[in-house]
């Protein structure tokens, strides 16, 4: 069965900086895209970031542009997204997935998904 597995989630206070990381098993990693999404208190999940098979396509959402990046290390079965200058509002359960398709914002486009990791942004 694929798993992913988030980590890298914490407390941090605004301005400052995390990077989650994804570890995919038992999955095709290195020709699937993978995404972030986030899911804040009391709202529907989001779309943060995507990432083509190959990396060489990466898709943002407007409140993560110029702030967030989303790499990938297909040796390592990894995909990364690196915060910064994180803001309150980027309090959230984030989660990765694997699409078998080009890179989406779309949930639906997503057929594996992790379990999430806790981001904490404090004043």
């Amino acid at each position: 069965q694929v798993q992913l597995v988030e980590s890298g989630g914490g407390l941090v206070q605004a301005g400052g900086s995390l990077r989650l990381s994804c570890a995919a098993s038992r999955l095709t990693f290195s020709t699937s895209s993978m995404g972030w999404f986030r899911q804040a208190p009391g709202k529907e999940r989001e779309f943060v970031a995507a990432i083509s098979w190959s990396g060489g396509r990466t898709y943002y959402a407007d409140s993560g542009k110029d702030r967030f990046t989303i790499s990938r290390d297909n040796s390592k079965n990894t995909v990364y997204l690196q915060m910064s200058d994180l803001k309150l509002e980027d309090t959230a359960v984030y989660y990765c997935a694997a699409s078998f398709g080009l890179g989406s914002p779309r949930l639906s486009d997503y057929t594996y998904w992790g379990q999430g990791t806790q981001v904490a942004v404090s004043s």
